[in-house]
Order: C-alpha cells, then sequence, then structure tokens
C-alpha cells in the first residue's frame, strides 16, 4: 500500500495541479522550513460566501513538500473558510498516506500551517496551527 501513496506523492510532486500564482488573490502567505529550506506560498481566492474557489502554491522543496501542498490545495476547494480552519495535521497525514519521520513531517505540514496563517490573517506562522487541537 506505501508504493501506491509513493506514487502519488512522485505524482503530485512531478506534474502538480495548483502549483502558480493567482494574482489578484484574496488570500497569500508565505513560509519556509528553516530544516530543509522549503519554500512555500499559497494564494487563494474565495467566492461572496467565503469557499474557496482557486487556490495555487508556489516556491521550491522536496517532493513531500510539494506534494503536500498539491494535495492540501486539491481537497480545499470548495469549502469553506470555517472548514479549510478545522483541517488538521491528521487531515494532511491521511491525504500523503505512508508514515512520515519528524524532520519529514515538518516538510508534510508546512504547506497546512502557511494554508492556516493566510486564512486566519495572522503575522506569522506557527507550529501551533498544525498541532491537534
Amino acid at each position: 500500500m506505501d508504493d501506491l501513496y509513493r506514487d502519488v506523492i512522485v505524482e503530485h510532486f512531478k506534474n502538480p495541479g495548483y502549483k502558480g500564482i493567482l494574482d489578484p488573490h484574496d488570500i497569500s502567505f508565505e513560509d519556509e522550513n528553516p530544516l530543509c529550506g522549503d519554500h512555500l506560498r499559497i494564494d487563494l481566492r474565495v467566492d461572496e460566501n467565503n469557499k474557496v474557489k482557486e487556490a495555487a502554491f508556489s516556491g521550491h522543496g522536496c517532493a513531500i513538500s510539494q506534494a503536500s501542498a498539491d494535495l492540501l490545495l486539491e481537497s480545499i476547494i470548495g469549502k469553506s473558510l470555517d472548514e479549510v480552519k478545522k483541517y488538521t495535521k491528521n487531515d494532511v497525514l491521511e491525504l500523503i498516506g505512508i508514515e512520515l519521520g519528524p524532520v519529514r513531517l515538518k516538510c508534510a505540514l508546512l504547506s497546512l500551517k502557511i494554508l492556516k496563517a493566510g486564512v486566519y490573517g495572522l503575522g506569522e506562522a506557527s507550529d501551533d496551527l498544525v498541532e491537534e487541537e
């Protein structure tokens, strides 16, 4: 089963569906993982009902951080910002589907941290944003 998920990660890394920049955008936030140098920016457009209608990410990083961003953005299209705020670390790990060590876990959760900081309108991202509530 892990091989299937590894194939999904490689596919989303090589052929991301949500890579790019939205200009104009309603929400934008960027941050990095200083441990490995991954850097991501996430842009969102929302409709009049505060539902995500478009999402894009840009930046660079390892296959896990890039695939995680792509999978996460794919999963939030059509969701309200309130629903996005409820996303947890477990939601992202379920999307990825394989066990990750502590360093790779930071890579996988970078996109969630950035997404939530942007949706909450914070000045900076914190690891607390991805911890279980």
